[in-house]
């Protein structure tokens, strides 16, 4: 599917009640939605034990006792 496709298949689907700020919002969903397929399909990716790792390693670093 296009861009464009997926554009209008989106307002398509929005209520006809639906504001800008609403559309905004749902295009800012459809991009970032897609800027991350486009990022794994680079192999861009983190696998879940990093991710945690790194998680445990912020939350420990800034635990106060």
């Amino acid at each position: 599917m296009s861009t464009k496709e997926a554009v209008l298949d989106l307002v398509r689907k929005l209520p006809d009640d639906c504001s800008l700020d609403d559309i905004q919002y749902h295009l800012y969903v459809l991009q970032t939605i897609e800027h991350g397929r486009v990022e794994v399909a680079q192999g861009n990716t983190v696998s879940h034990e990093q991710v945690k790792q790194e998680l445990r390693a912020k939350w420990l670093k800034n635990d106060v006792k």
